[in-house]
């Protein structure tokens, strides 16, 4: 995939790789901008490495299965959004450093991300997940026009002891021919596949 940027009013979305990595570590490391997260925060420097260049590759491939974005702002490095493929669906996650909470930016981010996954990429179906205690993160996808479908338990965030539940959201163009949520309809494969092209990706977050 050729290199491209998304300008928004404030922002610019840039691809993820290797050259983010010290401000990257800034929010991937750090407990209370990861505590609701599954897969942060990260223990070591490696696994950010290992992260960024997986990101990277997947930028050269020509038809990525997922898409990782560096939100820049005034050229600050200020956290990252993220899009995952699976025919016309598309998961969204963000993560935003804990210094710039409270400003707009993620929802910034995303909506640019669902708008440009629609346009470029065809997808009409996006879902979205955060712990039931993020009330930052369902928020945003409220504000995103997202519905809640969904609730369960057995989600364990990294930095947890013990588990907790999560929502999931989603919006979708009912005038597609889609088939479901999942392929196959079966959420939790379908989870552990994603995951595991990536150790730890950008999750719902603030």
């Amino acid at each position: 995939m050729d290199y491209f940027e998304i300008n928004t009013e404030r922002l610019v979305l840039k691809p993820l790789g290797k050259e983010y990595l010290k401000t990257t570590i800034q929010y991937a490391m750090d407990y209370e901008n990861a505590r609701y997260m599954c897969h942060l925060p990260n223990d070591t420097v490696e696994e950010t490495e290992a992260f960024l260049a997986n990101a990277e590759e997947e930028w050269k491939k020509e038809q990525p299965q997922f898409l990782e974005f560096a939100i820049t702002y005034n050229d600050i490095h200020i956290g990252a959004v993220s899009v995952y493929f699976e025919n016309d669906s598309g998961e969204l996650g963000w993560i935003i450093n804990k210094n710039y909470w409270g400003n707009g930016f993620a929802y910034e981010a995303a909506r640019a991300v669902i708008d440009y996954s629609k346009t470029q990429m065809k997808v009409s179906h996006f879902i979205a997940h955060c712990d039931t205690e993020n009330i930052a993160s369902y928020k945003l996808m409220e504000k995103l026009g997202m519905n809640r479908t969904g609730e369960w338990g057995g989600r364990r965030n990294k930095s947890a002891s013990e588990d907790s539940s999560e929502y999931q959201y989603e919006i979708r163009d009912f005038s597609s021919n889609h088939n479901g949520m999942f392929p196959g309809g079966n959420r939790e494969e379908y989870m552990l596949e994603q995951r595991g092209i990536i150790a730890q990706g950008v999750e719902n977050g603030r």
